[in-house]
């Protein structure tokens, strides 16, 4: 398959005090990313039986597309602001779709 979109998985887990904190900081990010050229699909799922486990699932056109978002102004803002509130680093990870 040529041409494939990129698709992001990024999970984040928040500190137990932190969950509404961080709860408002990744909700910031959904409309101006929505917007971005490149944006196919950007969606934040919280977990029903553990509140401070949040993740992301993206697709994009392109690697430029994604690069472009993790260079704008509000993703960087969003990151700037996650110290704190997280347990560890995202975790992020690039897929294709197979089926």
């Amino acid at each position: 398959m040529t041409n494939q979109t990129i698709r992001i998985v990024a999970r984040i887990i928040a500190l137990p005090n932190k969950v509404e904190e961080l709860k408002a900081v990744l909700l910031q990010l959904i409309e101006p990313t929505r917007q971005e050229a490149g944006a196919i699909e950007y969606k934040l799922l919280q977990n029903q039986d553990d509140p401070t486990d949040f993740t992301f699932v993206e697709e994009w056109t392109s690697d430029e597309a994604l690069k472009t978002h993790l260079d704008s102004p509000h993703f960087q803002a969003a990151a700037a602001k996650l110290e704190g509130l997280v347990t560890a680093a995202p975790d992020v990870g690039r897929y294709h779709l197979l089926a």
